[in-house]
C-alpha cells in the first residue's frame, strides 16, 4: 500500500495525545528550561567527536605504532563513530539538537561525515519509519530484504528459521551497505515514490552529493590511514573493518530492541487505508524502552533507550527523555495505553533474539 493512502484514526484515543503534550509542556516552561539541547550536550558532542578522531590523529601522526594499539585504536574509533550517530547526528536530523536551523543541518551532515548519507536517512528515519512504525511495506526499518524476517506480515522463506543466529552477522555489516549500494538503492527507490521532491531537493543533486561524500569518507578514513599509518596494510583494513563492525552492530542493538519484540505490535491499515488507533496512541503499541537505570548507557547511545519519548516527541533533544518518561508513564496509565519496558539491555536483547526466532517460523506471530 502506498504510503500516502494510510490514514491513522482522529477520534480514537485522540486525547491522550493532546492531554501528553500538554503536560510536558508545563514540565518545560514551569522550569524554564528549553526542549532543544544544552551543555550537556554540546560536552557530549566534543566527547564522540575526540572518541573518533582522537585515536585517528594518534595513528597518522605515529604517535602509536604498536599493531595491537593500532586494532585497539579503531575499535575506539567504532564506538565513537557509533556515538556520534546515536547521540548527534540523530538529533541533528530531528531538528532537536539546536533552535538554530543552521546548526542542525550542519551537524546532520555528520552522517555524510562517517559514510552515509544524511538525506536517505532523514526519509527512511524521520519520514516512515516515525509516521508509519511496524507497518509492514511502508516502515523500512522491518524491511531488510528477504535475508531476514522482522515482521509477521512479511513472506516467510526457509533460511528465516535461523535468523537468530545468523541475523548478529547481517546487523554487524550494516554499515558496509551504506558505504557501498544501499543509498544508491534507496535514492532511486525515493525517487519513485516521489519523497525527494517533498524534501525540496532535486535527484541529481543528492546524487552527486551521495558520490561526494562516499569518496571522501573513504579518501580520510582508508585511503591516508594505508598511506601514512606504520602498519602492514591488511592490519589497518582489518582495523577498519573492525569499526564498522562495532558501529553495525550498536546502531542495529539500538533500534531493533525498541520495535521489533514479542509485545510489539504490527498493526495493519483496512482495505482503505485507515488505522485502528490514532498515530501517538500508535506508537505506544509498537515500541519499547529498555535500560531505564543506567546513567552511562542513556548518555552513550543518545537517550536512544528511551525510545517511546523518543517517538512521541522527536522535536525534544534526547538529554530531556529522561525527565519526561515519569510524565509519559503515568499519562498512558491513566489512558488504559501501554508503556513497553524491558529492565536491562541485555534482557532487550534477549527478548528480540526471542522474536527472531518466532518470526523466523513458519506461522505468523
Amino acid at each position: 500500500m502506498n504510503y500516502k493512502a494510510i490514514k491513522f484514526s482522529r477520534t480514537n484515543q485522540a486525547e491522550f495525545i493532546s492531554d501528553l503534550r500538554k503536560r510536558v509542556k508545563t514540565y518545560f516552561d514551569s522550569n524554564e528550561i528549553s526542549v532543544y539541547g544544552n551543555a550537556t550536550m554540546v560536552t557530549k558532542t566534543v566527547a564522540m567527536f575526540l572518541m573518533y578522531f582522537g585515536p585517528y590523529v594518534l595513528m597518522l601522526t605515529g604517535v602509536i605504532t604498536q599493531p595491537w594499539l593500532i586494532l585497539l585504536m579503531w575499535v575506539i574509533m567504532g564506538f565513537g563513530m557509533s556515538g556520534i550517530g546515536l547521540s548527534i547526528m540523530h538529533d541533528a536530523n530531528h531538528g532537536s539538537y539546536s533552535k538554530n536551523k543552521k546548526v542542525n543541518k550542519i551537524l546532520s551532515y555528520v552522517m555524510n561525515l562517517i559514510g552515509a548519507s544524511s538525506f536517505n536517512w532523514k526519509i527512511q528515519h524521520n519520514v516512515l519509519h516515525h509516521s508509519y512504525t511496524n507497518i509492514e511495506g511502508v516502515d523500512e526499518d522491518i524491511d531488510p530484504g528477504i535475508l531476514m524476517r522482522l515482521s509477521p506480515h512479511a513472506k516467510h522463506y526457509r533460511l528465516h528459521k535461523f535468523q537468530h543466529i545468523y541475523g548478529w552477522f547481517f546487523y554487524a555489516i550494516m554499515t558496509f551497505l551504506w558505504l557501498t549500494s544501499k543509498d544508491f538503492v534507496q535514492l532511486n527507490r525515493y525517487k519513485k515514490m516521489g519523497l525527494i521532491k517533498g524534501q525540496k531537493r532535486t535527484y541529481r543533486s543528492v546524487l552527486i552529493e551521495t558520490i561526494f561524500s562516499k569518496v571522501a569518507y573513504y579518501a580520510y578514513a582508508l585511503v591516508l590511514p594505508l598511506i601514512f599509518i606504520q602498519a602492514p596494510w591488511w592490519l589497518i583494513v582489518v582495523g577498519f573493518l573492525l569499526m564498522h563492525i562495532i558501529t553495525g552492530l550498536w546502531i542495529a542493538l539500538i533500534f531493533q530492541p525498541a520495535h521489533v519484540m514479542p509485545h510489539s505490535d504490527y498493526p495493519i491499515p483496512d482495505n482503505i487505508g485507515n488505522m485502528e488507533n490514532n498515530w501517538a496512541v500508535h506508537q505506544l503499541f509498537t515500541t519499547t524502552n529498555f535500560s531505564p537505570k543506567s546513567k552511562l548507557f542513556f548518555w552513550y547511545v543518545g537517550g536512544l533507550n528511551y525510545q517511546i519519548e523518543h517517538h512521541l516527541f522527536p522535536n525534544i533533544c534526547h538529554v530531556h527523555y529522561k525527565r519526561i518518561s515519569k510524565i509519559v508513564r503515568e499519562t498512558a496509565k491513566e489512558y488504559g495505553l501501554p508503556y513497553n519496558l524491558e529492565p536491562t539491555f541485555v534482557s532487550a536483547i534477549a527478548s528480540h533474539a526471542r522474536m527472531l526466532k518466532s518470526l523466523g517460523q513458519i506461522k505468523t506471530v
